[in-house]
């Protein structure tokens, strides 16, 4: 079983003007909303390729049954836990030759909902695979993550981890099978830029000394690296494209990278297909259908 966690999910809505007049009035060009949150952007993903997978996610008010309708028309039936108080979020992404984002608050839960949260997971055995991807929401401390998976990863539950800063290095001591940090990440962890591609594999590498087995690097346009926990080094160039929207482009790598490990074993084809994944993601308005991601897997080479 795969099982992603989704804490603070939202409401995409973004809209594309010709320009955006601040204090004037401005009418959108076209329009679209979507569900959100990188638990369930993970989710979606290995639901397409044919994974099955158990997506858990918080939701309060009635942003939160629109949410639960999205997941819903989109072929991933949540399992969502309610909180009494708020609303599911809503972002607003403005693409007016930049992009410009307003995040919305969410929901604020407390040690109540983990616990509730905590008895969701306490099914999963040795074996079973959960995924914590994501930003915590108001009332929530940096140990969040780690507090959830100790238990888990105590009785052989394999985790994965995509988040940041505190909330990330926090994580590291429940000792997660799969780290995902992208560069930006990767570099407020070490305090310094990382301009070579070793200097990126030994911010990795410290990483996995402080209890990441796998880290797998997003890297945007240049593809993506890998450092196993054998100390092997991967690097695998993003194939050609447009990238027409990148939001849930990490989060469709992470679930085509477990989707071909779990397929086939093999690092090197993991890494295929988590590239595979992302970039037809990122080529696409949302998150990519099974096809595409088929179409460009044979261009994808490590």
């Amino acid at each position: 079983m795969i099982c992603t966690v989704t804490l603070n999910p939202s409401l995409d809505y973004t809209v594309e003007l010709e320009q955006l007049q601040p204090g004037g009035l401005n009418r959108t060009r076209t329009e679209s909303v979507r569900p959100g949150g990188k638990g369930l952007n993970v989710a979606l993903m290995l639901n397409r390729l044919g994974q099955p997978v158990r997506a858990l996610a918080f939701a309060a008010g009635y942003t939160g049954h629109m949410l639960a309708g999205q997941l819903a028309d989109a072929g991933l039936p949540a399992e969502l836990l309610w909180a009494r108080e708020g609303m599911t979020r809503i972002n607003v992404k403005v693409k007016a030759g930049e992009e410009t984002e307003i995040n919305g608050r969410g929901p604020v839960l407390g040690p109540s909902h983990l616990e509730e949260l905590a008895s969701r997971l306490a099914v999963l055995e040795e074996g079973d695979w959960v995924v914590l991807a994501g930003s915590l929401p108001a009332g929530l401390p940096d140990d969040t993550y780690a507090r959830l998976l100790m238990p888990l990863t105590a009785r052989g539950v394999r985790a994965v981890v995509d988040a940041e800063g505190a909330v990330l290095s926090a994580a590291l001591t429940a000792h997660p099978f799969l780290i995902k940090p992208n560069r930006p990440e990767l570099e407020a962890l070490a305090g310094r830029a990382l301009s070579t591609r070793e200097e990126l594999f030994d911010a990795a590498r410290t990483l996995q000394e402080k209890g990441a087995a796998n880290v797998l690097l997003s890297l945007g346009g240049e593809g993506a690296a890998l450092l196993t926990s054998s100390g092997e080094r991967l690097f695998c160039p993003a194939p050609q494209g447009k990238a027409v929207d990148t939001v849930g482009a990490g989060d469709s790598m992470v679930a085509g990278f477990l989707s071909g490990w779990l397929t086939t074993g093999r690092w090197a084809e993991a890494l295929r297909m988590g590239v595979a994944a992302g970039s037809a993601s990122a080529f696409s308005p949302w998150i990519a259908r099974r096809e595409q991601v088929w179409a460009l897997y044979d261009s994808v080479l490590i």
